[in-house]
C-alpha cells in the first residue's frame, strides 16, 4: 500500500502539466495576458477538477485566465480550438480526447514515441482493427514527438503531416499495401483497398491536426508579422479593409508609450535622496532611515497643440495622429486639436464630446478633401489662438506643406516659433519630394525642431516617444 500510494498520487499531478502548458502557450498567442502566477493558479485548478468534465474545465480556467470581456472572447476561441477533436477521434473516451497526455493512453503510442515503432508494424495493426480511438491517441503522440508546437507558417503543413505519418509507421504500411497488391490474390487485394481507405482517412486526420496546430501555435507569429508589416507600411497605401486593424495598433502603441512615460515620470518626480531631511525625520530612531525624504521638483506635463491637414491623402495620417494624441491624454495635461484645409478650426470639443472614432469621422466629413491653403490656415490660427501659445507649448503640425502656389506665410511660422517651446512638423511625403512642385517644406523647415518624415506608424511612434522623452 505504501509503495502504490505515491505512484497513484504523483501521476495525476505530473501528467496534466504538459497539455496545460501547451494550452497556456496557445492562450498567450491568442492575445491573453497570462502571468506566471496565473499559470500556477491554472495548474492548481486543473489538479482539482481534472480533464474529464470539459465544461467544468473550461469554466474553471476561464475564472483564472480571462479578466475582461475581450479576453473572455479570446479565451473561448482558444479553448474550443485547442480541446476540439475531429470526427476521426469520436470513438475515444472523453478523458482520452481531452487529456491526451494521461497515462491511460500510453500503450502503443508511447512506445512509438520512444523508438518510432513498437512491435511488428503497430500502425498496420491499428489500421487492420480500425481502432480509431487508439489511432487518434497515436497521432497526437507522434505530433508531440516531432514538435508540432513549433509550426509557424502555412508552407510547413505538408512537412509536418509527412513527419507525423512517418513517425507512426507509414513506410511499413505503404510497403505492406504494395506487397498485397503485388500478390494478386483476391483477399489480399481487398485488404489492400481497405488499408488504403483507412490510411487516407488517417492522412485527412493528420492534415486536420496540423492545420489546427497552425491556428493554435502560429497565430502569434502571424499576427506579429502582420503588425510589423502594417507598422512599416505607408498609411496612404494601406487597404481600407486594414484600417480597423491599424486603429487597434494605434491604441496598443499609445497605451504602451503612456505606461512607459508614466513610470519614468514617477521616477523623476521622486528626485534625489535628501540626506539632511531624512536624518531629521528619523532622529527618534537613532538616525536609522526608516522614513526617507527626497528632493522633489515639479514636473510639467507637455502642453500640446496639434494642427492636422485633412486634405486628400494626408487625411488618413491626420486621423491616426489624432487617435494617437487622444490616447495619450493621461500623460499630456493640455491638448488642443485643430484641423485645416483652406481654413482652420478647433476640434478639441468634438473629440472630447463624441469619442475618438465618431469624432474623427465627424471631423473628416466636415473638413476633409478640401484644397490646402497653408497661408490662410496659419492666419486663422494666429488670429484665434496665437496668444495662447507659451514657452511651455509644443506645436505639432502635420501636413505635406503643399499650398497650391499660395502665399505660405512663413512669417507667421516664425512668430509661432518665437513663442512656442518647439514646432514639430510631420510630413507624410518622402524627403526627396520636399521642395518639389508647390511644396513649401524647405521654407517652413528652418523654424521647426525637428521637421520629419511621418508616413508610417513606426514614424508616428518615434515622434511621440521623442516628444515625451524631452518633456521636463
Amino acid at each position: 500500500m505504501s509503495d502504490a500510494s505515491p505512484r497513484h498520487f504523483d501521476a495525476p499531478r505530473a501528467q496534466p502539466s504538459e497539455p496545460l502548458r501547451r494550452f497556456l502557450q496557445v492562450a498567450r498567442g491568442a492575445g491573453l495576458r497570462v502571468s506566471a502566477a496565473e499559470g500556477i493558479d491554472a495548474a492548481r485548478a486543473v489538479d482539482l477538477v481534472g480533464y474529464h468534465d470539459r465544461t467544468l474545465l473550461k469554466d474553471t480556467l476561464a475564472l483564472v485566465l480571462a479578466k475582461t470581456p475581450e479576453e473572455k472572447a479570446l479565451y473561448d476561441e482558444a479553448f474550443e480550438l485547442y480541446f476540439r477533436r475531429a470526427e476521426f477521434a469520436k470513438a475515444a473516451s472523453l478523458d482520452n480526447a481531452e487529456a491526451p497526455a494521461h497515462a491511460g493512453q500510453a500503450g502503443a503510442a508511447d512506445r512509438a514515441d520512444e523508438t518510432g515503432s513498437s512491435g511488428p508494424a503497430p500502425l498496420l495493426q491499428l489500421l487492420d482493427s480500425d481502432d480509431r480511438a487508439t489511432l487518434a491517441s497515436a497521432l497526437e503522440s507522434a505530433a508531440r514527438a516531432i514538435g508540432i508546437e513549433k509550426i509557424r507558417l502555412f508552407t510547413q503543413k505538408n512537412l509536418y503531416i509527412r513527419q507525423i505519418l512517418d513517425r507512426m509507421g507509414l513506410r511499413e504500411v505503404e510497403a505492406q499495401i504494395a506487397a498485397l497488391r503485388a500478390s494478386g490474390g483476391a483477399d489480399d487485394d481487398e485488404r489492400a483497398q481497405r488499408l488504403s481507405a483507412r490510411l487516407e482517412r488517417l492522412r485527412d486526420a493528420a492534415r486536420d491536426h496540423v492545420e489546427r496546430a497552425l491556428l493554435l501555435y502560429g497565430r502569434a507569429e502571424t499576427e506579429q508579422l502582420r503588425e510589423r508589416m502594417l507598422k512599416s507600411a505607408r498609411l496612404a497605401n494601406i487597404d481600407p479593409s486594414q484600417h480597423e486593424r491599424i486603429r487597434v495598433l494605434v491604441r496598443k502603441m499609445a497605451k504602451r508609450i503612456a505606461t512607459r512615460y508614466a513610470i519614468q515620470r514617477r521616477k523623476r518626480q521622486r528626485g534625489q535622496l535628501d540626506v539632511r531631511r531624512t536624518l531629521r525625520r528619523n532622529m527618534g530612531w537613532g538616525g536609522v532611515p526608516f522614513v526617507t525624504a527626497w528632493k522633489q521638483r515639479r514636473i510639467e506635463k507637455p502642453r500640446v497643440m496639434v494642427l492636422c491637414d485633412v486634405s486628400g491623402s494626408v487625411a488618413w495620417v491626420a486621423q491616426f495622429l489624432l487617435m494617437f494624441i487622444y490616447a495619450l491624454t493621461e500623460v499630456l495635461s493640455d491638448i488642443r486639436s485643430f484641423v485645416y484645409t483652406s481654413s482652420l478650426i478647433e476640434v478639441s470639443e468634438i473629440l472630447e464630446r463624441n469619442g475618438i472614432d465618431a469624432a474623427i469621422a465627424q471631423v473628416t466629413d466636415t473638413m476633409a478633401f478640401g484644397t490646402s491653403n497653408y497661408g490662410t490656415s496659419l492666419e486663422d490660427f494666429e488670429a484665434g489662438w496665437m496668444r495662447e501659445v507659451t514657452s511651455k507649448t509644443t506645436v505639432i503640425i502635420l501636413g505635406d506643406a503643399r499650398g497650391n502656389d499660395t502665399d505660405p506665410r512663413t512669417d507667421i511660422v516664425e512668430r509661432l516659433a518665437q513663442r512656442a517651446k518647439r514646432i514639430v512638423w510631420l510630413n507624410p511625403e518622402p524627403r526627396s519630394a520636399w521642395g518639389s512642385g508647390d511644396s513649401d517644406m524647405y521654407r517652413y523647415a528652418p523654424y521647426c525642431t525637428p521637421a520629419r518624415v511621418c508616413s508610417t506608424l513606426n514614424d508616428l511612434e518615434r515622434v511621440i516617444t521623442d516628444l515625451l522623452d524631452r518633456a521636463r
